[in-house]
């Protein structure tokens, strides 16, 4: 990626995070230079002169902009540590009021009564590894995970699976040899084991192949399974929760192949 494409991305994300494109574009042009004038940052950022003093104004009620009152006016950006601080603050205390609003809200009855086992589609890494980690943190009796790449065992996961509590049996299966070795020194108290698995990709698996991701059976009734795209590398999931027993078993069977059932205290 060069200096104008880190540039755009840097101003796209500013405006995710609620910057305006003009704010975006003043802080990005001022994190390039020591100081400038409103003269400097529209020659830099393409942005109208009459419309700096605007975006500045906003920036330093941000906390994201310092102005020295000279004749012209000067300006700097805060150090890149202040101003990701500063955002991070910013977001966080968004996501807390939003959490709240939407915690308060009044659920609505609509008085159907909910099929007891269903399906639901999910997709983005983020939003599947944190269904992950709520569902293992809900386990009372035996967690099975089977990780189909390395790249999802992040410190995160680590983490929730260090952290599941005593008495609820905890299975990790990995499709090769180093990802048990790995998840063996991260999570040293799991069972870890070889899964299977490795027959889904097929006997010819290329990289063009859709790969396996993530397998989670909670106590023995609900169930998440993910594949990453081979094309845009973007996790997809399937999450179901109160099945019978014959579904159930099927995946546990599948989930846990390779370990010993001996090792295996709910055979």
């Amino acid at each position: 990626m060069n200096a104008s494409e880190n540039i755009e991305e840097a101003i796209e994300v500013l405006q995710q995070l609620g910057l305006k494109e003009y704010e975006a574009r003043c802080f990005v042009g001022l994190s390039r230079v020591e100081t400038g004038t409103a003269k400097r940052l529209s020659e830099l950022t393409e942005v109208p002169r009459t419309r700096v003093y605007d975006a500045i104004r906003v920036l330093e009620a941000q906390g994201l902009v310092e102005i020295h009152h000279s004749s012209p006016q000067r300006f700097r950006a805060v150090s890149l540590e202040e101003a990701t601080a500063t955002l991070r603050d910013q977001y966080d205390a968004r996501v807390e009021r939003l959490h709240d609003a939407l915690d308060t809200i009044e659920i609505i009855d609509e008085g159907d009564e909910e099929a007891v086992q269903q399906v639901w589609a999910m997709s983005g890494n983020d939003g599947i590894e944190n269904r992950t980690e709520e569902l293992i943190q809900t386990a009372t009796d035996e967690i099975v995970l089977v990780i189909g790449d390395e790249s999802l065992l992040t410190e995160d996961l680590v983490d929730t699976l260090n952290g599941v509590e005593n008495g609820v049996e905890l299975l990790i299966g990995a499709l090769t040899q180093p990802l048990q070795e790995q998840i063996q020194t991260d999570v040293p108290g799991a069972t870890t084991f070889i899964s299977g698995l490795e027959w889904l990709h097929g006997e010819d698996g290329t990289e063009e192949e859709t790969a396996i991701g993530r397998l989670l059976l909670v106590d023995r009734s609900t169930i998440l399974v993910s594949s990453i795209m081979p094309e845009t590398k973007e996790e997809q999931a399937i999450f179901g929760e109160g099945f019978g027993n014959g579904l159930v078993v099927i995946a546990r069977r599948l989930m846990s192949q390779g370990l010993l059932t001996v090792r295996d205290p709910l055979s």
